[in-house]
């Protein structure tokens, strides 16, 4: 009996103190605490500094963002230190800058509107792909950033806290091209279940006349989008009916046969994944569009969060005239499903393709998902065999280059797709239409001399 009895003092001890410190603990983090401790408790630990993300230097994304916002580590990787996003750097931002909300990419990482700073896209929404943070959060950032963006102090209003309302994004329509000008595009707001991956085709009509040529393209998207794609076909029998949704996945989350099957049918034409995107091809070349031309409108939204998500997509097409039109545009799509990615390892795979006749190369990017981490794309053959014409680090945001002087290939040269996974899953990763899946393609634009 004395033996359980002490063994029940032990464990009253224990339980007391163990008590005492959680409460000491939630004094520490109170309306009173330093602005920057509410920060990093409330927001940057729970949403940020997770597996996978901005937890430490050995998660699968850290090669893209170099950072890291683990508490001890956080201020220290933001304040006035400059970004990776390359969009931003040029912009002239930091992480954080003292008294600059608008120069610091925390704050439109985490706010997405892009009418605050000019449309212009400086990467995915965070969290990406979980709940945003409310319009509380947003705000208590914000006034931190521009009382200074100290690491100690009280000198924001911590009940912003607590304010729940959602930060839902206003989505600003593209202005639609003037008559003559171009066309648009749009699909409107629609539904992405919490803990879904919604991806849908709309088959829908140009509205062209007659034959058109694209020289510019304009997208902007709400946030969560992992891609969107312009597709025509292959075959113009037997296409999809118009205005339709066609959804990839079924509510359980399996495939529907009938629009998996079409897509074998899709040629791609104009796309990209960065939410907000504006790209022009050189001088006197163009994409040919033929008259009265319909497009598969093919929209991919990933939701982790525990709410529904809202999706919506515009995309302008812009022309110029036929005697501007040097050299009609071909697309270049080349896809590696050949995958094999072993779990918990860095793996370089390649891929040769070759053209069938001479070319000038005059767009590359590329297209991977999450593990991929770096993607080189290198001359086959040739003079420059083995050369790397291209390299990007950012599967989100993958480099858009335009070559000047262009690419010369002869018959028989191609382009080797050269990339690097870092599988930090504990399963082998095949190729998939899945965010959990991976991909390896080259795009971009040529044409045959």
């Amino acid at each position: 009996m004395k033996y359980t009895l002490l063994s029940t003092l032990s464990a009253a001890v224990v339980l007391t103190a163990t008590l005492m410190n959680s409460c000491t603990q939630k004094e520490q983090i109170s309306a009173n605490s330093a602005s920057f401790d509410l920060i990093q408790a409330k927001i940057l630990t729970k949403s940020c500094a997770i597996t996978g993300c901005h937890a430490s230097e050995t998660d699968g994304t850290y090669a893209q963002h170099k950072l890291v916002l683990a508490k001890g580590q956080a201020y220290k990787n933001l304040f006035g230190i400059d970004p990776t996003n390359i969009g931003a750097k040029q912009d002239g931002l930091k992480r954080v800058k003292a008294f600059k909300s608008l120069e610091s990419l925390l704050y439109h990482k985490l706010f997405y509107d892009t009418n605050h700073h000019n449309g212009k896209s400086y990467g995915a929404i965070m969290p990406l792909g979980g709940d945003l943070l409310s319009v509380g959060q947003i705000e208590f950032v914000r006034r931190w950033i521009e009382a200074g963006a100290p690491e100690t102090g009280s000198v924001a209003d911590a009940s912003l806290l607590d304010d729940t309302t959602p930060s839902t994004a206003t989505f600003t329509s593209l202005p639609v091209p003037a008559a003559g000008t171009g066309y648009q595009m749009t699909l409107d707001k629609f539904e992405v279940a919490p803990d879904f991956e919604r991806e849908f085709f709309v088959r829908k009509p140009l509205g062209n006349t007659e034959t058109v040529y694209v020289n510019r393209v304009q997208i902007s998207m709400r946030p969560g989008s992992h891609h969107f794609i312009l597709y025509g076909f292959r075959n113009n029998v037997n296409l999809a009916p118009l205005n339709q949704v066609r959804d990839l996945r079924n509510s359980d989350g399996s495939y529907n046969i009938v629009t998996f099957a079409q897509m074998g049918n899709h040629v791609f034409n104009f796309g990209g994944s960065e939410a907000n995107s504006d790209y022009t091809f050189p001088e006197g070349t163009a994409v040919e569009v033929p008259a009265n031309a319909t497009f598969d409108m093919n929209s991919h939204y990933y939701n982790k969060g525990t709410k529904a998500l809202s999706g919506e997509v515009n995309i302008n097409l812009f022309t110029t005239k036929k005697e501007n039109v040097k050299n009609v545009l071909k697309v270049i799509d080349f896809g590696n499903q050949n995958l094999s990615i072993p779990p918990k390892a860095r793996t370089v795979l390649t891929k040769d393709f070759t053209f069938d006749k001479n070319v000038k190369i005059v767009m590359l990017f590329s297209h991977t998902h999450k593990f991929g981490e770096k993607f080189e794309i290198l001359i086959k053959g040739g003079v420059r065999n083995g050369e790397v014409v291209y390299t990007s680090t950012n599967w989100e945001h993958p480099e858009k280059i335009n070559y000047s002087p262009y690419i010369s290939l002869k018959k028989g040269e191609g382009l080797t797709s050269r990339i690097t996974y870092n599988n930090t899953s504990d399963k082998t990763v095949k190729f998939g239409l899945t965010t959990e899946d991976e991909m390896g393609i080259i795009f971009g634009y040529y044409y045959e001399e």
